[in-house]
Parts: structure tokens; C-alpha cells; sequence
């Protein structure tokens, strides 16, 4: 039958049947399915090899004879060059759900069994805290220009050495989806790295003694002393656990330290004067309710820089 506005009109279901398609003369494969409940959708039905495909196009509704007689003819020509339109429009859905977040979060869970608790809250930071512009895209879709763009733009408002960490974890990400076959090319490759300086310069005494007279009772501050009094790292303290806390020592083991080695720090009477003073209701001795480490780093500074600026101390 040649499908025209006054066949189409006259179409009806047969008797006993829940659907049927009928096709039309002109062009192969072109016709409309009619079903039980009422619903007619145009269709395009084709051979890839021994295999029966068939795509719909959409409802009568939505689409004049004329626009789905000229889809279901584009698909036609797609078929005589040996492609696959169905198949092509099933894999344009699955790649529209590899979106920037949907493969950053399997990475993230691939990752968490591999990397050190410190790494991995380093790698989530970049990749849900300041990659976030990226997370709607489609990883496909994502190419050089973006990625330098976010990169410079972490740079600008972070730091350069922030930059270059994220762009870090950007890489590996990309290098990751490329062995599960998610990617052909790293798109970060070609972008550039930010030039950093090394920090060369340590606060003097009078500087420290500044600093520790601006402290308040928070956590914070605690553990600013205890930075102070210790010499460690800005998480090795602030993550400090209750379990790496001995008599008359701090014990962090080799997945707590940045050159992965074990660290003993005495604890000096000052330093027990801090510890003692916390209330031991959790695994963590600083942190709200002690279940999860200390977080609040930005907002505190923000605090401290403001009360020695008021102080007029520095």
C-alpha cells in the first residue's frame, strides 16, 4: 500500500490482532504499526546481515508523513552503505549516560580500595569539588579546550599548585576510562602544567607566638597548636585517630604520612594538655562528634586571618 493522508486515514487493526504493521510501496521498510489500545507509530524495518531490525520514529501525532518519510529515507540510505541506525541510536544512549560524574564516581569506587585515606579525599575533592562544571558532560565530549579551561580556572581562584593537582586527577581519571574503553584519547594531554614556586619561607617565633595567641577553644584551633608543637602535617593531625594516640607517644602509621613512612611523635606536656582536654567520644579526636575527621578547614582560617587582622597583629 502507498501510505498517503487519505490511506492512512482509512487504516484500521484486523479483527483479533493486537498489532499490525502496514508498509508502504515506495519505500522499503517504511510503514506504520497500529496496536489495540489505539497507538500508531511510524516505523522503519531493515536486514543488518540475517538480523531484523526495527526502529519507530515516533508517534503520528508527533511527526507529519512527510518528516518521518524523510527519516525513515536517510536510515534507508544508512542501511545501503552497511550501517546500523538502531544499533547507532542504542549506543548514542548509553553514551549520553557516560556523563562526566556517572564515570568520575565508578573511578572514585575503583579507586577507594587503592589509595591511602588521604589520597583518596584528595582525588574527591578534585573530581566533585572542582571539576562540578564538568560533571553534566559527556565524557565523549569533553576535549582538550574544556579541560584547559577548567584547569586554568582552578588555578586562577585556588592556586597553581591546586591546579596542577587536579589536573593530575583529571589525567588519570581519562587514562582509566581509556582501559575500560570508555575513551580513545586523554584529553588533558597538550594542556598546560602551572608554574609553581616552592615555599622557601617558615614563620619566624614571633610569628607563631602571634598566630597562637589569636587561637580560640574550637577544634581548629587545637589543632593549629598542635601543627605548632608537633611539626606534622596539616591531616596528619587534623585526622588524628584516638588509636594513634599511646602514653607518652603519637603514632601514625606509613598510610597516614605523605612519604608513606611511620611517624612517632613524643608527647611533650603541652601537647598532653591539648589531648587531654578532648573528650574521647569517637574514633577521631577532632571532627564534629568525633565521626568524622576535622573538615571546617577554609571557614576557620577565614576566622583566624580576620581576629589577627582585628588585633592588628600581623
Amino acid at each position: 500500500m502507498k501510505l498517503t493522508q487519505k490511506t492512512i486515514a482509512a487504516l484500521a487493526l484486523p479483527e483479533g490482532k493486537a498489532e499490525t504493521i502496514i508498509f508502504d510501496d515506495d519505500l522499503p521498510g517504511f510503514g506504520i504499526r497500529l496496536r489495540s489500545g489505539g497507538a500508531r507509530t511510524w516505523v522503519y524495518q531493515y536486514k543488518i546481515g540475517t538480523q531484523q531490525r526495527r526502529i519507530t520514529l515516533g508517534s503520528l501525532a508527533a511527526l507529519t508523513l512527510a518528516h518521518a518519510r524523510d527519516t525513515a529515507a536517510e536510515m534507508h540510505a544508512m542501511v545501503r552503505l552497511g550501517r546500523d541506525p538502531a544499533g547507532e541510536k542504542t549506543e548514542s544512549r548509553a553514551r549520553a549516560a557516560e556523563t562526566m560524574i556517572a564515570v568520575a564516581q565508578s573511578y572514585l569506587t575503583y579507586q577507594s580500595g587503592n589509595l591511602r585515606r588521604r589520597s583518596y579525599r584528595e582525588l574527591e575533592r578534585h573530581l566533585l569539588r572542582y571539576c562540578k562544571p564538568l560533571h553534566g558532560l559527556q565524557l565523549q565530549k569533553i576535549d582538550r579546550r574544556t579541560v584547559a579551561a577548567r584547569i586554568a580556572d582552578v588555578a586562577g581562584l585556588s592556586g597553581a599548585a591546586t591546579g596542577n593537582r587536579v589536573r593530575a586527577s583529571l589525567s588519570a581519571l581519562f587514562a582509566w576510562a581509556m582501559r575500560q574503553g570508555l575513551l580513545d584519547s586523554n584529553p588533558v594531554t597538550g594542556t598546560n602544567r602551572q608554574p609553581e614556586q616552592s615555599r622557601t619561607r617558615v614563620l619566624s617565633d614571633a610569628e607563631l607566638k602571634i598566630i597562637w595567641n589569636a587561637l580560640g577553644s574550637d577544634d581548629y584551633s587545637a589543632i593549629v597548636r598542635l601543627l605548632i608543637l608537633t611539626g606534622q602535617r596539616r591531616d596528619e593531625i587534623g585526622s588524628l585517630c584516638w588509636s594513634e594516640v599511646t602514653d607518652d607517644q603519637i603514632v601514625l602509621p606509613p598510610q597516614r604520612t605523605k612519604n608513606a613512612r611511620g611517624h612517632r611523635i613524643p608527647i611533650v606536656p603541652a601537647v598532653r594538655t591539648i589531648l587531654d582536654s578532648r573528650e574521647r567520644n569517637g574514633a577521631f579526636v577532632f571532627g564534629r562528634h568525633s565521626a568524622k575527621p576535622f573538615s571546617g578547614w577554609g571557614v576557620s582560617k577565614a576566622g583566624l586571618d580576620r581576629r589577627i587582622k582585628a588585633a592588628r597583629l600581623l
